[in-house]
């Protein structure tokens, strides 16, 4: 596996700016649109469960599932964009994730932020 089988985020020069931080240096922002949000949810694969059982046993990384979270985590994002998108926007700010797991079956990972226009200054 290689290194993008464990990374994620925007290639470089995305229509859709999204960043972690209150503001985007070199824009302003010119309209707040609101909340966006992109969801997804996993089931558990039984396979992958029980190698992560034994692996466990002996430590080390559990390298399949945390290619399924990074899988996982850039659809939320994905989603997230398409949503904004929709909306006229062409940023997110305060980009973060929640996970959390769902009713034991699965892993819940939600991509939050909040949709903006930007403008260069």
């Amino acid at each position: 596996m290689g290194i993008d089988d464990f990374g994620g985020g925007q290639g470089p020069q995305p229509d859709v700016l999204v960043v972690t931080t209150n503001d985007a240096p070199g824009y302003r922002v010119q309209e707040v649109l609101g909340e966006v949000f992109g969801l997804t949810v996993r089931s558990r694969h039984l396979g992958s469960q029980i190698g992560a059982g034994l692996k466990s046993m002996i430590g080390g990384e559990l390298k399949g599932l945390t290619k399924t979270l990074v899988q996982t985590r850039n659809q939320a994002m994905e989603r997230l964009v398409e949503q904004a998108r929709a909306r006229g926007a062409n940023g997110v700010l305060m980009f973060r994730f929640d996970v959390t797991e769902a009713a034991d079956v699965g892993t819940e990972v939600c991509a939050y932020g909040t949709a903006v226009v930007l403008a260069r200054e």
